[in-house]
C-alpha cells in the first residue's frame, strides 16, 4: 500500500473509504451459513396462471414462493396431501385452506428472523386442487382440473362429447355444499338450442356430471 494513502474501513456497513481516491467500495460481507444476505442477487421472473377469484390453495398445487432479493429463501413447492409446503430455513408452513395473499403475508412473516424487510411474492404456477367430475356416458369420463371457469358444456366439450345413445335430457350436476347435496337439472338438447341456457351454469370444485 502507498506510504501517501490512508484507509478506513467500516465494518458495520462493509464500506472501504479511500481518502487517496475520494471513493467509497463496497466490500463482501460475509454472513453466518444459513442466513440470507440482503444483497443477494434478484430471483428470476416466474411465470404462474391467473386463479379465479375465490381461489384457495389446495393439495397438489404447484406454486413459487419468490423473495426479491434473497434467492436463499425462494423456491418452487408442491403443496402436499396434509396443506404444507416446504422452505427454505423456513422448514414447513402451512399453505392449504389460504389465499396466495395471505400465504404471501405469513411467509414474510416468518422470513423476519432471518433478514430485515423481506419482500415475497406467491406466485400460482399450476392449479391442481380443484376439480370437478364427469361420468356416464360420455367419451372421456373422469376428473378434470378446474383451472379457470368452466360451464357444464364445455366439461362435456372437454370429456369428449356425449355419446350416441345417452339421454341428453336427463343430465344431472351433483352438489355438495355446506354438508347438503344438491341436484341440478341439465337439458343438453334445450342448451344448445339456446331455448333454456341458464341450465349451463358455472361448476364449482367437487361437482360431478352425471350423464346417464
Amino acid at each position: 500500500m502507498p506510504s501517501n494513502a490512508r484507509w478506513f474501513v467500516i465494518v458495520a456497513g462493509c464500506a472501504v473509504f479511500s481518502t487517496s481516491t475520494g471513493r467509497v467500495t463496497l466490500a463482501q460481507q460475509t454472513l453466518p451459513k444459513g442466513v440470507a444476505s440482503s444483497t443477494a442477487a434478484p430471483a428470476a421472473a416466474v411465470t404462474g396462471v391467473t386463479p379465479p377469484p375465490d381461489y384457495i390453495i389446495g393439495p397438489s398445487d404447484q406454486l413459487s414462493i419468490v423473495f426479491w432479493r434473497e434467492k436463499e429463501l425462494s423456491a418452487d413447492v408442491l403443496v402436499r396431501p396434509d396443506g404444507k409446503i416446504s422452505l427454505p430455513l423456513l422448514n414447513d408452513v402451512q399453505a392449504g385452506g389460504l389465499t396466495p395473499e395471505e400465504l404471501r403475508v405469513k411467509v414474510t412473516e416468518a422470513a423476519l428472523r432471518f433478514v430485515e424487510d423481506p419482500n415475497a411474492t406467491v406466485v400460482v404456477r399450476q392449479i391442481n386442487s380443484r376439480k370437478v367430475f364427469i361420468t356416464g356416458e360420455v367419451v372421456k369420463p373422469g376428473e378434470y382440473a378446474l383451472a379457470g371457469p368452466t360451464t357444464v358444456l364445455q366439461l362435456i366439450a372437454t370429456a369428449g362429447g356425449i355419446k350416441e345413445y345417452a339421454d341428453k335430457e336427463k343430465i344431472v350436476i351433483l352438489r355438495t355444499e355446506n354438508g347438503r347435496e344438491t341436484v341440478l337439472k341439465f337439458n343438453y338438447q334445450q342448451v344448445v338450442k339456446q331455448q333454456k341456457p341458464a341450465q349451463n351454469i358455472t361448476l364449482k370444485p367437487g361437482d360431478t356430471v352425471v350423464v346417464p
